[in-house]
């Protein structure tokens, strides 16, 4: 019955937020903000080529893109956002956790990190932080 269709899908999405401290959850609402780039409510091609055009990279193939977006069961609004990185997170290795977080601001894929760019994406993006707050946590050779 469409009643029991949608508890069931209610109670799927309840699930996936269960995973997730309230704090976890809004710094995913954030990123999830961030891609929204045309501010409609869901993640879609365009959105993710904005994204990437944001972090610097300018020639990303459709079929990376279509691979993304693939990815999803459907289109992408915040909960399935959400239910995505939990089931990526579900059994991601901490280490592996961090060296892809290392690879957003490493988009060549150089192995090496420019602190400048870094500093950038840091006070610009997301949460900010201070220029203080940066200066502290970044030394390297720029």
């Amino acid at each position: 019955s469409p009643k029991k269709a949608k508890k069931r899908a209610e109670g799927a999405n309840s699930n996936v937020f269960s995973m997730f401290e309230q704090t976890q959850i809004q710094e995913f609402k954030e990123a999830f903000t961030i891609m929204d780039q045309n501010r409609d409510g869901f993640i879609d091609k365009n959105d993710l080529r904005d994204t990437f055009a944001a972090l610097g990279r300018v020639n990303v193939k459709n079929e990376e893109i279509d691979e993304m977006i693939k990815e999803a069961p459907g289109p992408i609004n915040f909960t399935v956002f959400l239910t995505m990185f939990g089931e990526k997170l579900k059994g991601a290795d901490p280490e592996e956790t961090i060296l892809n977080a290392f690879k957003v601001f490493d988009p060549e894929g150089k192995g090496v990190l420019k602190a400048d760019y870094v500093r950038e994406m840091l006070t610009t993006q997301a949460e900010r932080f201070s220029k203080e707050e940066v200066g502290g946590s970044v030394s390297a050779e720029s």
